[in-house]
């Protein structure tokens, strides 16, 4: 099975499915059909299955003329049937991995996707989780599972497994899916083997590890550590703000030093679909080895009480000009959770949104990447739709909030015709004109 799987790998001519067509899936389709490979794309929302199949994106940095380019090319067949797993040769998947509301890890959605494949697997099947979990996940939940299947077909002899953990930096025009290194780790020799083989194809460079879980560790070190700091900064620059001394300014000094320091900046909470998550899989994993991850736990408490700080500071600069919160009118600009993306996923916009409504603001927004506000798995998101920035609209805000610092906004423009101007990201760093209108948190 191996050497069979390894000539139709190596000759391009295997089929690659796709499982969960979102922020990942989309590019990891992209990199595999420039590379030369054909794809299959399964996703339960037939909504997304019904875009693609026309030729649309619903997902900014994936053009739709890309989409229809691999639809008229047939490069891919989108499907909601999960009984064609079996077609594809590789099945990579990507599906959600939330937190529950107790901040323990959420599989229900790679156990499912898992249950689907084991219906159907065939001998000489690649199948590859790339969702972002807890070390053991590969070989104590995904693995089980498949090794049930009715056939009595047995990982890493008839099938083989791996775990490769995605790496997207959404909005960044540096990094491409293809573009970023991929760690690969198997359940055995040949799973790695071949894993690393199939990504090689598409992606700049493959590094292999020993073990699934020892690529499973890697991708949560790499976001605990993003968290971690960002908690730092988040930390200082409150004590900073006290003290009247500017934080931007403060990382923008530290970082011209040439070793020894990375630049990490504070914001309004963190955002994504996985620096406010991985952490507390750790922590979660931490609790079933009978420790605690004390360190972590601090940032991530550090880092969700930053939109509570926003509206603290938010309340005192309204109280200065003898205004309430309650009846104020408040703009939030930016519902995304990062600067230049469509991706609304645990963006801190969305707490800031909660809280405001819950002091009685009379709140609108926009964001020029999301016209009209999702549902929101953990906020009850009211009907709401992009505001156009016309002089007059700003003009009758009490307060205009930047919580994303797209670079479509022209800032200057903003804070001329604003009343007050909340600046959560150094976003006006560089407006010349009308300073006395803008405060920082």
């Amino acid at each position: 099975m191996q050497d069979q799987l390894d000539k139709i790998i190596q000759d391009k001519s295997a089929t690659v499915g796709i499982i969960g067509l979102g922020y990942v899936g989309l590019p990891l389709i992209n990199a595999f059909v420039n590379s030369g490979f054909k794809c299959m794309g399964f996703d339960v929302d037939q909504s997304k299955i019904d875009s693609l199949n026309s030729g649309t994106s619903y997902i900014k940095h994936i053009s739709s003329e890309t989409v229809k380019g691999w639809i008229d090319n047939k490069q891919l067949g989108p499907t909601s049937d999960m009984s064609r797993l079996s077609e594809a040769d590789a099945l990579l998947i990507c599906v959600p991995t939330p937190l529950s509301d107790s901040r323990d890890p959420d599989l229900k959605y790679v156990v499912s996707t898992a249950e689907a494949i084991a219906k159907v697997i065939r001998p000489g099947q690649l199948v590859v989780l790339e969702s972002t979990t807890y070390p053991t996940t590969t070989t104590d939940v995904l693995l089980p599972i498949l090794n049930s299947n009715e056939k009595g077909l047995v990982a890493g002899k008839d099938f083989f497994v791996a775990y490769s953990p995605e790496r997207e930096d959404p909005g960044n025009p540096d990094f491409s899916a293809d573009g970023i290194p991929k760690v690969v780790g198997g359940i055995d020799q040949a799973s790695s083997d071949l894993a690393e083989k199939l990504y090689s194809h598409a992606i700049v460079k493959v590094i292999p590890v020993s073990s699934p879980e020892v690529a499973e560790a890697c991708k949560i070190l790499e976001n605990t550590y993003r968290a971690v700091n960002i908690a730092l900064v988040n930390e200082l620059k409150v004590l900073f703000d006290r003290m009247g001394i500017d934080i931007w300014e403060v990382v923008d000094a530290a970082k011209t030093k040439p070793f020894g320091f990375q630049a990490f900046y504070p914001g309004p909470g963190l955002g994504g679909h996985c620096i406010p998550i991985d952490p507390f899989y750790l922590t979660w994993l931490a609790r079933k080895q009978g420790l605690t991850t004390r360190f972590i736990e601090l940032a991530g408490e550090v880092n969700s009480q930053m939109p509570v700080y926003v509206i603290t500071r938010l309340s005192e600069f309204l109280n200065d000009l003898g205004k309430p919160i309650k009846g104020s009118k408040i703009c939030i600009l930016g519902m995304a959770y990062k600067k230049d993306v469509d991706d609304p996923r645990e963006s801190p916009s969305f707490e800031l949104l909660d809280l405001l409504r819950d002091r009685g603001a009379n709140l609108t927004y926009n964001d020029p990447h999301i016209p009209t506000l999702p549902e929101m798995r953990h906020h009850n998101v009211p009907e709401m739709h992009s505001q156009e920035l016309t002089p007059e609209f700003l003009a009758e805000q009490d307060c205009v909030l930047i919580a994303t610092d797209h670079s479509a906004y022209d800032y200057d423009f903003i804070v001329q015709n604003s009343q007050l101007v909340l600046d959560t990201r150094n976003a006006t760093v560089n407006v010349k004109e009308n300073r006395d209108r803008i405060r920082k948190a």
